[in-house]
């Protein structure tokens, strides 16, 4: 098949460190080629991928002036005649081809803007523009304004490795953007209550520096409770696999959360809220602990016992690998391009 992929502008395909949306993207580009399939990608100049990159004109996706752009970009697509365009990125950059007969996806990572779908689903030429979404509770957004469907995000399991036991003393872990919606504060509390260790790793944007100076910075102790900064690939790999338990004390609904599918590859339980996907991911008692407050997760810490390591990487294998994903789009794509 003919395939073109579009992502928003900001950040290089695949990111350096943070860029969850980049990372779905790059990981489905590499399966897709490994297939036999013709893909396009529209993303960042400095991006990397084993296939034809146009780079976009501008690299502000919120700037009208780039916005107009990046659409015009885009739209070279008419003449080219795809099976299939595939956006993970801004919906207006598909505007000039709602009209077309050419078949859309158009794949959600965040919480939707109804009016935004219910306009592209009006404008589009019937049956040409199929909406996904990362998790169950995105697609319900969508459903009520459009047709959808819930193809999860994952991650590469080769980039992972799976421990099947951790040391007796081994920490429990944080990782993500230090905020407060991800509940790095909830981490903290949950350490000193259980008296386990806990490792933060991630970076403290500008707008979050209150909030770490306030509610993290001064529980850090180099001992029990320590931050190692933003980590890479590998890095990130080490960190979860010597984990005891991954942390995802989040305060917002998460649309997908693919750290909680990082951890599972290396066979790292999750102990979250139930908040956003969450109740989605985990599998209660076997994989991790959905929880409804910080004191039913410090209770959680003393039950990781319970959990199963090999369960974690066979639940992300089956539901969260990239073969898994990649296998969900490509049948989505040859369904949507044959109707």
């Amino acid at each position: 098949m003919n395939i073109a992929l579009t992502v928003d502008p900001e950040i290089p395909v695949p990111p350096k460190l943070y860029g969850g949306i980049e990372r779905i993207v790059y990981m489905l580009v590499n399966g897709l080629v490994d297939r036999g399939h013709d893909v396009t990608a529209f993303a960042h100049e400095e991006s990397d991928v084993p296939c034809r990159l146009i780079p976009y004109g501008g690299t502000r996706a919120q700037h009208p002036v780039d916005l107009v752009r990046n659409t015009a970009t885009v739209s070279r697509l008419v003449a080219e005649s795809p099976d299939v365009v595939h956006s993970f990125g801004r919906l207006v950059y598909l505007s000039l081809l709602l009209p077309l007969p050419v078949p859309k996806i158009m794949s959600y990572q965040r919480h939707v803007t109804t009016n935004r779908i219910r306009w592209a689903h009006t404008l589009a030429r019937t049956g040409s523009l199929l909406f996904t979404g990362c998790s169950e509770h995105i697609t319900d957004e969508i459903r009520p304004h459009a047709p959808a469907r819930t193809v999860y995000n994952g991650v590469p399991l080769d980039t992972y490795d799976y421990v099947p036991s951790a040391e007796a003393d081994a920490p429990l872990v944080f990782l993500g953007r230090i905020a407060q919606i991800k509940g790095t504060h909830r981490a903290v509390e949950v350490a000193r209550q259980s008296g386990r260790r806990l490792l933060i790793a991630g970076n403290v944007p500008d707008e979050e520096t209150d909030y770490f100076d306030q509610y993290v910075r001064p529980h850090l102790d180099g001992e029990q409770i320590r931050h190692v900064g933003p980590v890479d690939d590998e890095e990130k790999n080490q960190l979860l696999g010597r984990a005891a338990a991954f942390l995802m004390p989040i305060e917002w609904d998460e649309p997908f959360g693919i750290v909680m599918a990082e951890a599972m590859a290396c066979g790292t339980p999750v102990i979250g809220t139930r908040r956003g996907s969450i109740p989605e991911v985990v599998e209660q008692g076997t994989t991790g602990f959905i929880c409804d407050d910080t004191q039913e997760m410090v209770d959680a810490v003393g039950r990781i016992d319970e959990l199963s390591r090999s369960a974690c990487r066979e639940r992300c294998e089956k539901h969260f690998s990239d073969h898994a994903i990649v296998d969900a789009y490509e049948s989505l794509y040859m369904h949507h391009a044959s109707e």
